[in-house]
């Protein structure tokens, strides 16, 4: 079974902050803290799941979630000890050809049907043995009204708000964590080729974006972020690609991009030019991707963001752009795009073995064009190890 949940940081981080166990509220936080991905929870806002971890191993651990949504904890593999359902929902049975999934369902559906979240998870609290305990609990994926309601259904339980140790847990990647990073990743940058593939003069920024995405969906990733701007558009630093804007001889063609595989984010950034760079095009590449290169020399165990930060602008600025300003050089990325640690200039963020970064340096000139260089990499006991397979020099092409 794979575990995405990295148990001793988890217990580092309750221990610092004297919390005896943790109900997590938010998608990403619930997936990370039990295995169980709730589909309605990470495409809009309101749905309420929950999962629950103890500090120490003879308390349970648990899932709340409704019973419209059993049927996921019934085909995914998680690592928590009971499951707490609240709310009506019918489910139609018949004998003849029930499957391993429709089988547990089964069984699940056997389990008390509470009234709300709020009951369910006041009484998972209850039987997973909290009493007197000094419970953390991520109150940014709760509806309002719940906290309050739990807290007055279980008065024994200390709930403490702790919406910002979420991050802490999950900055320290798993090896399948990193698994899953990688392959999405790389997933990105063969989109990237397969958007390149056969470019015409003529063509639009979305015909590109339909090319990148298909790809991206037959890796087996889902679309997440496609910003795909030609020319002065990709000065635009969120562009939305275009089916009017059309490519010309010299255009750079400026790709911040990145699907979700099995969960797990990508976010990378390359340039390529259909035809030849002008020299200010070639002088404003190399000065961002100067950037990058330093950040492999520095990265470290035990430096700040803040220090990285800095070698970053720096090696910018020396290498064509005096003038280059930015408020982050990078961030983590994991279950969401943008997690521990930050890279920007006041960041007192430690960098840890097994922290997976996107390191970047985007240069916006508007008018003109957007060049921007950024690869997801991981942190090691001795330095730094890329994702990346393909070069971070100008892609030629046309």
């Amino acid at each position: 079974m794979p575990v995405l949940m990295n148990r001793p940081v988890f217990e580092q981080v309750l221990k610092e902050n004297q919390l005896d166990g943790y109900v997590a509220t938010t998608a990403e936080s619930v997936t990370w803290l039990s295995g169980y991905w709730a589909m309605p929870q990470w495409i809009r806002r309101g749905p309420q799941a929950y999962a629950f971890q103890p500090l120490k191993g003879d308390a349970e651990s648990f899932i709340v979630t409704g019973t419209g949504l059993l049927d996921h904890a019934a085909e995914q593999e998680l690592y928590i000890s009971a499951i707490h359902r609240y709310g009506f929902f019918s489910y139609e049975s018949f004998e003849e050809g029930v499957g391993p999934e429709a089988r547990l369902l089964r069984k699940m559906l056997q389990a008390p049907q509470h009234d709300g979240p709020a009951e369910a998870l006041a009484a998972a609290l209850k039987q997973s043995g909290m009493k007197g305990a000094r419970v953390g609990i991520e109150v940014d994926g709760l509806a309002p009204g719940i906290l309050e309601r739990v807290r007055e259904l279980v008065p024994g339980v200390e709930l403490v708000r702790a919406d910002g140790i979420a991050k802490k847990f999950r900055a320290t990647k798993t090896p399948e964590e990193i698994a899953r990073l990688r392959e999405s990743g790389q997933i990105a940058e063969r989109s990237i080729m397969a958007a390149l593939d056969g470019v015409q003069e003529g063509e639009s920024e979305a015909d590109l974006a339909r090319r990148f995405h298909t790809q991206t969906v037959r890796d087996g990733a889902f679309p997440v972020l496609g910003c795909i701007g030609f020319g002065e558009r990709g000065a635009l630093p969120n562009v939305d690609p275009s089916p009017s804007r059309k490519l010309k001889r010299g255009d750079t063609i400026r790709f911040d991009v990145g699907g979700r595989y099995r969960h797990y984010r990508a976010d990378i950034a390359r340039i390529a030019v259909f035809g030849e760079p002008t020299a200010r095009a070639q002088q404003c590449h190399s000065a961002v991707q100067a950037g990058i290169e330093r950040a492999y020399e520095v990265i470290r165990p035990g430096i700040t963001g803040a220090m990285l930060f800095k070698e970053v602008m720096d090696a910018v600025r020396k290498s064509g752009l005096p003038h280059y300003k930015r408020n982050h050089v990078g961030h983590g990325i994991g279950l969401d795009g943008y997690e521990v640690p930050a890279l920007t200039e006041n960041s007192t963020d430690v960098l840890q073995p097994g922290m997976v970064m996107c390191i970047e340096t985007p240069y916006y000139e508007l008018g003109f064009g957007g060049f921007q260089v950024e690869d997801m990499v991981t942190v090691t006991e001795t330095g730094v190890e890329s994702f990346m397979t393909l070069p971070r020099d100008l892609i030629r092409c046309g």
